[in-house]
């Protein structure tokens, strides 16, 4: 029930705003708005307003503003001047890009707010680097603690606030191809350092785990301590203790939890894994114990599992910004997000990116509900990310979006004339057949996703 509610008012207050910057531009500009529609299908409720007819319709997955128009019914003589299409080119371009620009407005305002209100994020200290990935070649270990970033050529250090915020930070330079320099220091601050992640010899396509991977950037530093233990498993059978301490598997040191699970995992690649020794240290004393992970199977792959919490919590910091800084970071996010939105758009026509990158319904549902159930500021984020990709998603120049509409203005500012009504129809027809289409892989995406199946 709460990710229904999430995702309603999600579509709610997404939809609302887009439509909203519609109307107050046209009324701006002196257009009469005929009816204000959240929703499609049968309207289960309405009501007119000065001149206006404000609706709900049953299906909210979209809304309109009906806009006085003469290619849409005749106008009273006198009503002329307030018809949509009378109106001057410059301002009915303003009108249909208002509807997108409201939605990355409200993007860099939802970002902003997020920032007011903080969020608790893991410490940029990281873990170990996954074999072979850039971070682990560059010099990354398990333990340090990333403060600050530059691009490559550039002197213009920032602060890193969070592990989230080098993830971003790591993934935006892989897509634009540009290496990323970092400062760093231990745990307890000293030890300050530089290194060069070169991460424009990637060529990355696409924001993937595949991507995160080769970076090299993933789970924040956890102490390899055990955890709760289930009795009867693998690490009960041991003897392993909660609280345990690990410090060496076979003749391997063990840095932080994230190779410890490394090593777990992948002792299921075997039909029968091999016994291990493990060194752990509990109350002082160093203990030698001989733990023979589980195999197990899911989704066709095969790993190992002892049965216990394997790490520590990771450290965390509550990262909440002031008035002009919060909007700054929302100005700065919602650039990033459009910028980074619109060239996977751009690789996946160009067929350098998956179409499993788009997303439906189902997948907006579910995060929405995830992130209302982390608190406000992260529920906020999430309204953020999806505002910034209906923006975006509008404007690209396809018929039947607010960016086909202004490809029309375009090219009828160009050749001095409106394109033939004919023509129009007809870009309509194929912008809704490619719109369809989409709307169908989103939706099969998003069951596959359920599946297992991407």
């Amino acid at each position: 029930m709460n990710t229904l509610i999430a995702f309603l008012v999600t579509l709610g207050v997404l939809i609302v705003v887009h439509e909203w910057g519609h109307y107050r531009m046209a009324r701006a500009c002196g257009v009469k708005v005929l009816r204000f529609s959240i929703g499609f299908g049968k309207t289960v409720w309405e009501r007119r307003i000065g001149e206006t007819e404000w609706a709900l319709g049953l299906l909210p997955l979209g809304g309109y503003v009906r806009m006085l128009d003469e290619r849409e019914g005749p106008v009273a003589p006198h009503e002329l001047d307030r018809a949509f299409n009378r109106k001057p080119l410059g301002q009915r371009a303003a009108i249909v890009a208002a509807g997108p620009l409201a939605n990355l407005v409200l993007a860099v305002l939802l970002y902003a707010a997020s920032s007011w209100i903080g969020t608790q994020e893991p410490r940029a200290v990281v873990g170990t680097p996954p074999a072979g990935s850039v971070a682990l070649q560059a010099g990354l270990h398990a333990g340090d603690w990333v403060r600050r970033w530059s691009s490559a050529d550039a002197a213009d250090w920032r602060d890193i606030d969070s592990l989230n915020d080098l993830r971003w930070q790591a993934t935006s330079a892989a897509l634009d191809r540009r290496d990323l320099r970092l400062e760093i220091t231990n745990a307890d601050g000293g030890g300050r350092r530089e290194l060069l992640l070169p991460l424009a010899g990637l060529e990355a396509a696409e924001a993937d785990a595949a991507l995160v991977r080769r970076i090299g950037i993933g789970a924040a530093y956890s102490e390899p301590l055990i955890g709760e233990v289930a009795s009867a498993g693998p690490a009960a059978r041991a003897g392993l203790m909660r609280g345990d301490r690990v410090m060496r598997v076979d003749d391997r040191e063990i840095a932080d939890a994230a190779a410890l699970r490394a090593l777990i995992r992948d002792s299921g690649s075997l039909a029968d894994p091999a016994p291990q020794r493990w060194l752990v240290e509990r109350a002082g004393r160093r203990l030698e114990l001989t733990v023979r992970p589980a195999r197990v199977e899911e989704r066709g792959v095969a790993f190992g599992r002892i049965e216990a919490v394997v790490g520590s919590r990771p450290q965390t910091d509550l990262v909440r910004l002031d008035l002009l800084d919060g909007l700054a970071r929302g100005v700065e996010r919602t650039w990033e997000m459009s910028t980074m939105s619109l060239a996977m758009f751009g690789r996946m026509i160009v067929g350098e990116a998956s179409l499993k990158n788009l997303s439906g319904p189902l997948t907006i549902a579910d995060y929405a509900g995830q992130s209302a159930e982390l608190g406000l500021a992260y529920y906020l984020g999430f309204l953020a990310v999806v505002s910034v990709s209906l923006g975006i998603l509008n404007l690209l120049p396809l018929p039947m979006l607010d960016g086909g509409h202004l490809l029309y203005y375009l090219i009828e500012g160009a050749i001095g004339r409106p394109i033939p009504d004919v023509w129009i129809a007809r870009l309509q027809r194929g912008g809704l057949m490619v719109i369809l289409l989409m709307m169908s892989l989103a939706l099969y995406n998003d069951v596959a996703r359920y599946l297992g199946l991407h």
